[in-house]
This record gives structure tokens, sequence and C-alpha cells, in this order.
């Protein structure tokens, strides 16, 4: 079932005197529990795609769909009431507030949802305690780790079980043991709740943890690749030949 139909997307910048065109009509769809990667070279659009896909940035045409609701027209007040309820967002830079402990942190799409004490309580015990974080309840940002930090931001995209989480570069400040920690949770997660994430990145292992990755060059879809029932090295692998192909990936500022 698809979670997320997009069509013709088209996404310009500047005026009509200097007009970039960085989206040139890509169609996606994501289905329910997709594990979904976007690569591609400095430049691409991988991140353009990935910020109008979750609502971060308005299409300049075209259609996206989140569990056959339509977004793209919608006023900021109905968009904000629409991220609450169907949006999981996991930025590179975890994007914490320094003034709250790890769970408060975490607590905060709850908040915003009016949802009972009890039952946040409950919800914090759950995803805290998947991502190994629960410990580190009372703690603030400024005293704990890089790799812990980023599966806080983790836990709070997943606390209100949203339709889609969307994670840009979330590996890119960790280094590589915490990483892979991360990665291997959100394949967990991925796989245990059913859950649905489309994460861009340059990182050809962190790819090879999804089921699909999207290869994006110069603004449209260039190729695809399902990981099937081959092994994370295999699928890495091919990663790396669609790369080479592409002419390298780099990190996309």
């Amino acid at each position: 079932m698809a979670i997320l139909e997009a069509n013709q997307i088209h996404k310009s910048f500047g005026n009509k005197f200097n007009k970039q065109e960085v989206l040139k009509g890509i169609d996606i769809r994501v289905d329910k529990g997709e594990f979904v990667s976007i690569m591609g070279a400095s430049g691409s659009g991988k991140t353009t795609l990935l910020n109008v896909l979750s609502s971060i940035d308005k299409v300049s045409l075209g259609s996206i769909k989140i569990e056959g609701k339509e977004f793209t027209g919608m006023k900021e007040k109905e968009l904000a009431e629409f991220r609450k309820h169907h949006l999981g967002f996991i930025f590179q830079e975890y994007n914490l507030l320094d003034t709250l402990t790890v769970k408060e942190n975490v607590l905060l799409p709850l908040s915003i949802k009016k949802v009972s004490k009890k039952d946040a309580n409950q919800r914090f015990q759950k995803i805290a305690t998947e991502l190994g974080i629960y410990e580190l309840k009372d703690k603030y940002p400024n005293q704990i780790s890089g790799g812990q930090k980023q599966r806080t931001s983790a836990a709070r995209a997943f606390i209100h079980d949203p339709s889609i989480i969307f994670a840009d570069e979330p590996t890119g400040a960790l280094d590589s043991k915490s990483a892979s920690d991360l990665l291997n949770k959100l394949s967990e997660l991925n796989l245990k709740i059913d859950s649905t994430i489309i994460m861009v990145t340059h990182d050809p292992v962190a790819a090879s943890y999804c089921s699909r990755v999207v290869f994006i060059k110069d603004g449209q879809i260039y190729t695809q690749l399902n990981k099937g029932e081959q092994s994370r090295q295999a699928f890495f692998n091919d990663i790396i030949k669609t790369q080479g192909v592409l002419g390298g990936v780099q990190n996309e500022h």
C-alpha cells in the first residue's frame, strides 16, 4: 500500500530572469514499511527532494500525497496540524533543546498533541528502551555523546507514531560505531513496528541498511536499486557500482 505518492514534482529557485530548476518532474512512490534511501552527487537535488516530500519546502509544480492526503496546497496552519500527526524528523545536527532533559526532548511531539501523562510515559519507556537511551532520561544534551543525541532525536521522531520518518543525513555527524548503532536501531524499528523511513545520505554504508535506494541525477531519478533477499554486503557492493557510474556521490551542503 502506498503511503507516499509524489507525481511530476518540479522545484525551481530564483525568478523568471534567473531561474534554476532543481527538480525536473520526479515521480516517486513509497509503500508502508519501506526503508528508502535517496542518494545523488552534490547538487543533484536529493536534499531538495527530501525537503518537498517532507513539507519543509513547497513544490513549484506537482502533487504529493501522504496516506492519501494531498498537502501541497495546504495553508500553514493546516500544514502544521498535518505534520503533527503524520511526520517525524531526524536531522543531522540533532536539533535538541539544551534546556530540556532527554526525556523532555523526546516527549515534545506528544506535549502538543495533548496525550495523557500515563500514555506519554508508556510510549517514552518503550521507544527509549528500543533505542537504548532509557537510562539517560534525566540527562541533558550536553551530558551525552553525539550518538546518544542522535538516538534521542530518533526517539522524538518515532514517539507519536507518524506515518513517515524523514531523516536528513542522520549519520553525517557521527563516528562509524555510533552511525552503525543508529542504523541498526532504525532497521530494527522499521521491521518491528513497520515504520516507514525515507533517508537522504551520501554514505553507501548507511544506504545499505535500506530496502531500496533511489539515485537522483540532475534533478531526475536516474535509477533505483532494491535489496531484495541479498545480504547487506552484496547490496553495498551494488550501491558502490552505481555510484561509480554516477561519478561518485559526495556530501551535499
